[in-house]
């Protein structure tokens, strides 16, 4: 460091040292030590790479903005578009437009979905305890009261399912659940409907799936069917023998009225027997007798057949001999 006194320098001098300092700081900037790499340099290639970073942020910015405000509605879908947390449309299948952050939009599946109904004991109407187990279909036929009206569809619909199922098969005796099935279906459908419309859902078929009875139970009804069964069978049996006997009394009234055709009978049995190989026949002496006036009948029946042919003959013979008289006057005539 220079000391400048200013008692022997008079004010020219002082000027021109002045200037000369002016001089020397503004052509000897930036000062040694400074290098390129100052925050105050500004060459052209940094620049170039700090646009290149701000246009690779605000496309990954508008591409995500446009991945959130992109919603793809499905052909068996439909969805609910809320803005603000209100509804303003209903949007049908394709490309829906969103504002992120401002709007949600809710699918909703309009398919029929399959819901089990689990197994539970319930009592019917004569105090019998089963196992019912069913399946429920349902679907969706207005999403914005699925979505408004109720939280969970599925578990509401299984919870009342099971309630109504127990009160339906309540009302029946245990021959009318295993009979009557469908109707207890049907009725059970309509119940629900009443309710699940009102959330814009329908129930579109009930079926009871499964029915397990008590081992007790099974027993009995088996026992019963088994009664029955013989009941069934004796009847059979009963009226096969009344027409036998009905048809014995018709034959031996008709044998009755013909002896021979007693008699004749009495031989078919006869020759039936002697079919058999070893067989020892033993002719009572009353059918003995029979056959005997079996055989005069039938030399009765011979006979008059003989005389009524010989008869028939002689009538002939006296017709052509009146014919061959009556053709010999003629002729003399």
């Amino acid at each position: 460091m220079q000391l400048v006194t200013f008692d022997h320098v008079d004010d020219g001098q002082m000027g021109a040292r002045l200037d000369g300092k002016r001089n020397t700081s503004l052509t000897s900037w930036p000062p040694a030590g400074l290098g390129s790499s100052s925050p105050f340099c500004t060459e052209p290639g940094i620049t170039m790479n700090a646009t290149i970073v701000v246009v690779i942020i605000v496309i990954v910015v508008a591409f995500l903005l446009f991945a959130m405000a992109v919603r793809v509605v499905t052909q068996y879908e439909r969805g609910v578009h809320f803005r603000l947390g209100r509804i303003i449309a209903v949007r049908n299948p394709g490309l829906t437009l969103i504002i992120p952050a401002i709007d949600r939009m809710t699918k909703v599946s309009m398919r029929i979905v399959t819901m089990p109904i689990q197994s539970q004991g319930i009592i019917t109407r004569d105090n019998v305890s089963v196992d019912i187990a069913a399946v429920a279909y349902y679907r969706v036929i207005d999403a914005e009261k699925s979505v408004v009206t109720i939280e969970n569809v599925s578990s509401a619909i299984n919870q009342i399912a099971q309630t109504t199922l127990r009160n339906v098969v309540g009302q029946h005796s245990l021959d009318e659940v295993l009979s009557e099935t469908a109707v207890i279906n049907t009725s059970i459908r309509q119940i629900l409907d009443t309710t699940t419309l009102d959330w814009g859902v329908e129930v579109t078929l009930v079926e009871l799936k499964d029915i397990q009875l008590p081992e007790s139970m099974k027993r009995a009804m088996a026992r019963e069917a088994e009664a029955e069964r013989e009941k069934r069978a004796k009847i059979i049996a009963a009226e096969g023998e009344a027409r036998a006997a009905a048809g014995l009394g018709e034959a031996s009234d008709t044998m009755m009225a013909h002896p021979l055709a007693l008699q004749l009978r009495n031989l078919q049995t006869l020759a039936e027997l002697g079919v058999e190989k070893n067989t020892t026949v033993v002719f009572p002496a009353p059918l003995m007798s029979a056959i005997g006036e079996l055989g005069s009948f039938l030399q009765r029946e011979t006979t008059s057949a003989e005389e009524l042919s010989s008869r028939g003959s002689n009538e002939n013979t006296v017709n052509e001999t009146i014919f061959d008289d009556n053709a010999l006057n003629t002729i003399r005539s």
